[in-house]
């Protein structure tokens, strides 16, 4: 399992987060840093996801419930443009702070990640503390977060 995830992380990048702008689903305007300036000294988490994604339909739960509790944007990857994906996060109930659609794939591509679900956390410096692909649970997902927070 260690090796697989050493793989599939092979091409995430590491130390500072790379820049993110974009429209959200609710057309307000994005930013990275912005975002990350409302919340001083917390880490966040970035997750990309797609409709299609059957582990992505498991983990969206683990991601909704640590959203509660961390900043959190996710990102809809290759799911279609900004209506389509608030169509999808409505039909589903999610209840994410943040969602950006990514049609392309271009800022899941910019991270380095090779398949969905993906998740970064971001530590209060604005590095790339943690990266993981595939099913992550919700312990493990909080316990990244809170050691991120302590660097």
């Amino acid at each position: 399992m260690v090796a697989l995830q050493l793989w599939q992380n092979r091409n995430a990048p590491s130390g500072p987060a790379p820049a993110l702008a974009a429209q959200s689903i609710a057309g307000q305007p994005f930013d990275l840093a912005a975002w990350r300036a409302r919340h001083p000294g917390q880490p966040a988490l970035i997750y990309f996801w797609a409709e299609w994604c059957t582990i992505c339909k498991t983990t969206a739960g683990t991601v909704e419930n640590v959203a509660r509790d961390w900043p959190t944007v996710t990102l809809a990857i290759q799911s279609g443009e900004s209506a389509a994906v608030a169509s999808i996060v409505q039909q589903r109930g999610y209840t994410w702070p943040i969602t950006l659609a990514d049609p392309k794939a271009e800022h899941f591509r910019h991270y380095g990640f090779q398949g969905v679900p993906a998740m970064a956390v971001i530590d209060p410096a604005g590095n790339i503390r943690f990266v993981s692909q595939g099913y992550t649970s919700e312990i493990g997902l909080r316990l990244r977060l809170w050691w991120a927070g302590l660097h």
